[in-house]
């Protein structure tokens, strides 16, 4: 008895809200798939370290995802069956909505009459609805699976309150991807501060080669690069209150910023305003640039090259500034979770299902089941995932993430949407990049009396 099921709907017509950037991700499934080394997955039957107690077994519940696209899909569906099958026999109803829609609509949504669980994200998505009051607190849950996650995974789904909303599934990190043979053939040494970053873009020039690889023809690239320099020098906490409005964008220290931000600009290809963040990836597979900021995901464009390519990849942590935020070793690494709504029906009776779901989330062998139908673009988050096999590359990403003390969600994950968009920080950052040596000062006055004249987030 028991078993999933899965219905595939379309909300009704909504007023748009918390549009994404995760959308660029759609078809990384099968590109540089855990497919590719099979034996990363020998243990996703198994139980991994963490073991739980299930609150509750039998039964029925609803889950709303946003797992669209066919192989996240496929992989999300295992999941509920493996949890079905460990949890007595627990019936699971998944409503799978595209998902650029159950983003545009997700407010609504758990307005209405939602799900039990929903897939999401940390950072300043997750937090709004815990303040609005549409999501459940799970900090029993939380004790139960905590020691199988990081500090900074535990920061991500803590809400303003200090109460906990999430349980972290899968991420990918941000770092300073490059080929190992260009650096070989250059005897180029990764950089650990600016000034070494710096010498050695010079260096790359001269040499013939485009040092930064960078498209931002759809807007959001940029925004990486804003991260990691706010971050480096003034510190997660300045960086997640700027975004969010308790600090302002004409602050001395986002000045700083764009002043050591301009010292590098001269290094990007040209047309950075008209390259997709794609060509920039194929810039640096095929050799032609040395160095890109981006996500894990750049990997799917070495696929055309051949596993010989892919194997040259590898990344380095971007530099240190010599600043006292060193020490936190932030980084970008956008993770998802899954939250209980407030509002659900079901769960206005029994939050049991519920959180046995969640536990189970929160084992590394879970985990792993939809890692392995998405591909290399996302990696799991327990600690107790079988990384044995896990090439050096992925191992590499696992190191940097339990390295870093605080982790951000992106800039559009951890702003409000209408200002991290085409017509906000978007259209800023490609003013900034057209005249680096600019009026930053004018600016910083236009990015917040942008901010100012937005309404209170509904």
């Amino acid at each position: 008895m028991g078993g999933s099921t899965t219905r595939s709907a379309s909300w009704p017509d909504l007023p748009e809200y918390l549009v994404s950037r995760r959308t660029v991700l759609k078809g990384l499934a099968g590109a540089v798939s855990l497919a590719a080394v099979p034996e990363l997955l020998a243990a996703c039957g198994q139980g991994g370290g963490t073991t739980t107690t299930a609150a509750a077994t039998g039964g029925t519940l609803t889950v709303g995802s946003y797992q669209s696209d066919p192989a996240p899909k496929q992989g999300f569906a295992q999941v509920q069956d493996a949890f079905s099958t460990a949890n007595g026999g627990t019936k699971v109803t998944t409503n799978t909505v595209d998902h650029g829609t159950f983003q545009d609509q997700v407010t609504s949504y758990l307005q209405g009459t939602p799900e039990d669980v929903f897939t999401w994200f940390s950072g300043h998505r997750m937090r709004f609805f815990a303040a609005k009051g549409l999501a459940t607190q799970i900090d029993d849950t939380w004790e139960k699976v905590k020691g199988n996650f990081s500090g900074a995974f535990a920061e991500s789904v803590k809400g303003s309150d200090g109460h906990i909303y999430g349980v972290p599934v899968d991420y990918y990190p941000w770092g300073v991807f490059y080929r190992k043979s260009v650096f070989q053939a250059g005897n180029y040494k990764v950089p650990t501060n600016w000034d070494d970053f710096k010498t050695l873009c010079g260096q790359m020039q001269k040499d013939g080669l485009i040092p930064l690889a960078l498209g931002d023809l759809d807007g959001w690239p940029a925004q990486g690069w804003f991260d990691i320099l706010n971050l480096r020098l003034n510190g997660y906490d300045f960086h997640t209150e700027v975004l969010t409005g308790k600090q302002k964008f004409t602050d001395s220290r986002v000045t700083n910023v764009f002043n050591k931000w301009s010292e590098i600009t001269q290094y990007y290809n040209p047309a950075v305003a008209g390259t997709h963040w794609q060509d920039a990836g194929t810039m640096l597979a095929q050799k032609k640039a040395g160095m890109m900021l981006i996500g894990l995901f750049v990997s799917q464009q070495f696929l055309p090259l051949g596993q010989d390519a892919l194997n040259d990849l590898d990344f380095f942590a971007f530099p240190q500034m010599g600043t006292q935020y060193d020490a936190e070793n932030a980084l970008d690494a956008p993770i998802d979770i899954m939250m209980v709504s407030k509002k659900s029906p079901t769960l206005n009776k029994d939050l049991g299902q519920a959180k046995a779901y969640l536990e189970f989330w929160a084992k590394g062998s879970t985990q792993l089941i939809a890692a392995k139908a998405q591909g290399l673009g996302v990696l799991p988050t327990g600690n107790d995932t079988d990384t044995s096999s896990y090439t050096p590359l992925t191992q590499k990403a696992v190191q940097i993430i339990k390295n870093a003390k605080r982790i951000t969600q992106y800039f559009d994950r951890d702003s409000r949407p209408d200002f991290s968009g085409a017509n906000g920080m978007q259209s800023f950052l490609l003013t900034f990049l057209k005249n680096p040596k600019g009026d930053m000062h004018a600016l910083q006055g236009t990015m917040q009396q942008f901010w100012d004249s937005l309404p209170p987030e509904a």
